[in-house]
């Protein structure tokens, strides 16, 4: 396409896309948010969401930017993917991708094209970068050198996000309730980054230690636009809620205050939900159905070796505490890792079992393997390096196996038995029972019959998939 005079450039709207590949399925704030301040500098945004939408030739067409969102890995690996057809369909447009995944893939983007990358609090960079290649269109087609920071930790000041880009919040994930009625949710982040240094989390290579809050007013006004679109229950997307417990409290509190009604559930570490105990019935009293947390094992020689700062038997003291204010918890796990032997599996099914909590875990849960992307801090313990696979650019990882090759093949066997439930629609317990079953055949002995209480289903979202899971062919190719 031939370049447009200088002046007539600078009389045409700048025309920015803000592209989200997957984001279990919410609706994503991490587009929301910079669309309100990219609007505020006077340039026409338009933003697709992967999960739900295709790439329209008519929204790329004529883009100076186009800025994707790669959160999480199954999400970068859609990325990926998806880059060649939307450089085709904004061939003059400026790639930027933006996320924790970016800074960590950065390498990978550039030599795809990627014009800018950015982590962190990213929104300022984002705005400077529009500016800067705003003054200089039509040279804004090049991938310019980019002087932007790639991580910057820097104070946001926050709008209140634009959400009226995105599709209905009633398409996004429901909450599930025990009863299997369900309720549309919003989506909220009460603050980013965090300030514990989890060897194998894809927060701590970009946010090193910190953490930010976004401010209780700004959250507040974006969650009543959610409840007029009719939100019941909120979402908050912090990845601990109680790493500022006060910013955590006030925003249960000014949630609960004008909605009484309206249900959250947050994220928070078990050693947060045993620091903080006293705070957990006012958590409840505000609203709080469940609590999600990264519990990943039962081991303490690999919760050491993460760095997780609790112990195995601190996951029975918080379900202990959670249950006794009245919250369920729904713990998620890195079932299999290097360190995993067929005990240790073995051991953590039977945990779930004695605790009650096998209608708290989806079956999912129980096949995820340790992602060990670039910049994992797993990188930096001695002689890790030596147990892995040189870095694979298809799946955005350094790949390993495991030592007992047994380990491997339960893996294997179960991810595929998971699979294949979920597409029969068999019921939890039976899936359960069948994992129970193949983890027993592989150190050749029976299983044991299952307790008769696993316990109940309790509220969940619709969306069972997790974050270092594969994404699945569809979602490869839907855009």
């Amino acid at each position: 396409m031939a370049a447009l005079p200088q002046e007539h450039a600078r009389t045409l709207p700048f025309k920015v896309v803000l592209i989200n590949p997957y984001e279990l399925g919410r609706q994503p704030f991490a587009l929301a948010a910079p669309a309100a301040l990219l609007k505020r500098e006077g340039h026409a945004v338009s933003c697709i969401d992967l999960s739900l939408q295709t790439l329209d030739p008519a929204v790329l067409e004529g883009a100076d930017v186009v800025g994707i969102y790669v959160g999480m890995h199954t999400a970068t690996r859609i990325a990926l993917e998806a880059l060649p057809r939307i450089k085709a369909l904004a061939p003059n447009a400026h790639i930027c991708v933006y996320g924790l995944y970016a800074p960590m893939n950065e390498a990978l983007l550039r030599r795809l094209g990627v014009g800018t990358v950015l982590g962190g609090e990213i929104e300022p960079a984002l705005l400077a970068l529009c500016a800067r290649l705003r003054e200089g269109r039509p040279a804004c087609a090049g991938q310019t050198n980019q002087i932007e920071p790639v991580v910057s930790l820097g104070k946001v000041e926050f709008e209140v996000p634009d959400r009226s880009g995105l599709p209905k919040l009633s398409s996004y994930a429901h909450l599930v309730l025990p009863d299997e009625t369900t309720r549309i949710v919003g989506f909220a982040e009460g603050s980013r980054g965090c300030k514990h240094l989890c060897r194998h989390c894809p927060v701590v290579p970009v946010y090193q230690g910190k953490f930010r809050v976004v401010p209780v007013d700004v959250v507040m006004e974006d969650i009543r636009q959610q409840v007029k679109e009719g939100a019941t229950h909120i979402s908050f997307g912090d990845p601990d809620f109680f790493n500022g417990p006060t910013h955590g409290l006030r925003l249960a509190r000014a949630l609960h205050e004008p909605f009484p009604g309206v249900t959250f559930d947050a994220t928070i570490k078990v050693q947060h939900i045993i620091d903080h105990a006293e705070l957990l019935p006012e958590l409840k009293r505000c609203g709080c159905l469940f609590i999600t947390s990264a519990v990943e094992s039962v081991d303490d020689d690999i919760l050491r070796i993460l760095d997780k700062n609790h112990q195995g038997l601190d996951f029975d003291r918080a379900v202990a505490l959670t249950r006794d204010a009245g919250i369920a918890l729904a713990p998620t796990f890195v079932a299999f890792t290097p360190w995993t032997t067929l005990e240790g599996y073995i051991a953590l099914l039977r945990r779930l079992m004695e605790l009650q909590l096998v209608g708290s875990v989806p079956p999912v849960q129980l096949t995820i393997r340790l992602l060990v992307p670039e910049g994992s801090y797993l990188l930096q313990l001695p002689g890790f390096r030596e147990q892995i696979k040189a870095f694979d650019s298809a799946v955005l990882g350094y790949p390993w196996d495991h030592a007992d090759a047994r380990v491997d093949r339960l893996q294997q066997t179960i991810t595929a038995w998971v699979a294949r439930s979920e597409s029969d629609g068999i019921v939890r317990r039976e899936v359960f029972a069948g994992i129970w079953r193949m983890a027993h055949e592989a150190v050749g002995r029976a299983a044991p019959e299952l307790a008769e209480n696993l316990g109940a289903p309790i509220p969940r979202l619709s969306e069972p998939w997790y974050c270092c899971a594969e994404p699945t062919e569809q979602q490869l190719r839907s855009f």
